[in-house]
């Protein structure tokens, strides 16, 4: 008889209980491995909040820092130490690495239609600033966003959308009628950018490890709209 099957029924544990205790123990393990060194303080925000606007400059002016994407590839195999957390849309011509000219383990990139804020995103932040010592998170949207074309259509028209549209609209909701209450002329540029914000906002106060470190001073929060036909971001 296997020991291990023995012991588990002789016990009355059973065998997906063990499988799970042994995951929950390499799970443990694994983020005990990412915990940054206490001494690595990460780059402070606002540097690194320069550093990207003048990767955007360079990005502009079709002027990219001329970089070999293999080196320190054997490096990254053990840790990653971004300078900066991305939220930015999920839309395909919107890629932050190109947009800051940052190369591969530079940017911790959270992507989903609409830039808006969930519970996974969340999650991957509170990882980016707890674990790899990220100090500056930047929301990123963009111009002539679809999600945000679609929760105005919805505020509006009543638009009805399929499968789980709604709820991703749902979040964005809310920013369409604060533009829509200021800038009603320029509606969709107005709510592209409070969309940005909002989430700018929600990031802020997220509890425990968001808001703490952005209370103390520790974590940076900011917001842009990225230009598609000219390639600048505007912070807001």
């Amino acid at each position: 008889m296997c020991q291990i099957c023995g012991i588990a029924g002789h016990a009355g544990v059973s065998r997906r209980s063990l499988l799970g205790g042994a995951v929950a123990t390499f799970v443990s393990a694994r983020f005990a491995m990412a915990a940054p060194n206490p001494a690595e303080d990460g780059v402070p925000g606002d540097v690194a909040l320069r550093e990207l606007m003048a990767g955007n400059a360079r990005y502009v002016a079709n002027h990219p820092t001329h970089r070999d994407v293999h080196a320190g590839r054997e490096d990254r195999v053990a840790t990653q130490k971004p300078i900066a957390a991305v939220l930015s849309c999920a839309d395909s011509r919107v890629a932050p690495e190109f947009v800051f000219d940052e190369g591969p383990g530079r940017l911790f990139v959270v992507r989903v239609a609409g830039n808006v804020l969930n519970d996974d995103g969340t999650a991957s932040l509170e990882y980016a600033v707890k674990f790899l010592n990220v100090r500056l998170v930047l929301v990123l949207g963009h111009g002539n966003c679809g999600a945000v074309k679609a929760a105005i259509d919805v505020v509006q028209k009543g638009a009805a959308l399929p499968g789980h549209l709604p709820g991703l609209i749902d979040l964005i909701k809310p920013a369409v009628v604060a533009a829509d209450a200021t800038h009603p002329k320029d509606l969709l540029s107005a709510a592209i950018a409070e969309n940005a914000r909002e989430a700018a906002r929600q990031i802020a106060a997220e509890a425990p490890i968001l808001s703490d470190a952005a209370a103390s001073g520790h974590l940076k929060v900011a917001s842009g709209v990225y230009d598609l036909a000219t390639g600048r971001v505007r912070l807001v």
